[in-house]
């Protein structure tokens, strides 16, 4: 009997003993646990800022790169839109250029059959260096059949003579230069006259009678006489008109047909 007794005390103690160690473990799991979380609280604390800020620096510094990068881009992707852009404004304006040109040599080579005689096309290709002197220069010369006092004209009329041909280019006198002197006629009335240069941009029709009627609108042609300009060319139209009490002339101003200071290309007749 006593052992029995004895070995019922000793498992009841091995028990309580098994229960009181795990008692202690939990405890001090619990202790460890709450320490640890206490430890990283405080840790998150205290970093939990530096941690913000390099978080927002580092995005900071990776949208500027990118951004930077994507700047960058847009401006050499604009550069060469703009080229492009340019490039075709270019061609564009090449074509409009060349069906102008077209337009102008057609209506020039109409006079072709008109006069049926031989004519050459020019282009000016400078102008006279000074105001007194109303000149301009064509890219056609004496290989090409120019000589000196030849008429040279656009679709809308007479503009000059040749003064000086010269190998490639040849030197043409407009009509309002103050050495320029066509005999004319009026279109309606047929009255006759003498086309000046004034040394300006418009002309004189002298040697006018007082007693002739004339008015602003009036069409003036060329004559035919003096060997240069074919007869009945326009030259231009009357633009004032004044009658003198003394003297036996009128006093008029006349307008030449063509646009003298935007001449680009010519028409030369060849005898």
């Amino acid at each position: 009997m006593p052992n029995k007794g004895f070995k019922t005390k000793n498992g009841l103690f091995l028990i309580s003993a098994i229960l009181l160690f795990s008692l202690v473990l939990m405890t001090l799991n619990a202790k460890q646990e709450k320490g640890t979380r206490f430890l990283d609280s405080v840790s998150g604390v205290i970093l939990s800022p530096f941690q913000i800020f390099f978080t927002q620096t580092l995005q900071t510094i990776s949208y500027g790169i990118n951004h930077y990068f994507l700047l960058v881009d847009v401006s050499i992707e604009n550069d060469q839109l703009k080229l492009e852009v340019q490039q075709l404004i270019n061609e564009k304006n090449k074509l409009i250029e060349r069906v102008s040109s077209q337009k102008r040599l057609a209506k020039l080579m109409v006079h072709e059959d008109d006069w049926k005689k031989k004519v050459v096309v020019a282009s000016v290709v400078g102008r006279g260096a000074t105001q007194w002197s109303k000149v301009v220069v064509i890219n056609k010369g004496t290989q090409d059949g120019i000589k000196n006092h030849l008429a040279v004209i656009t679709d809308a009329g007479v503009i000059g003579q040749v003064i000086h041909a010269g190998l490639n280019t040849s030197t043409v006198l407009l009509i309002v230069d103050g050495r320029s002197a066509i005999d004319a006629l009026f279109q309606g009335n047929r009255i006759s006259g003498v086309v000046v240069g004034s040394g300006k941009d418009d002309c004189k029709l002298k040697y006018v009678a007082n007693t002739a009627d004339i008015k602003v609108g009036d069409y003036v042609l060329s004559s035919g006489l003096g060997g240069v300009f074919p007869k009945g060319l326009i030259i231009g139209r009357v633009s004032q008109v004044s009658k003198k009490k003394q003297g036996l002339f009128q006093d008029i101003t006349l307008i030449p047909s063509s646009a003298l200071s935007r001449l680009e290309e010519v028409l030369v007749l060849l005898s």
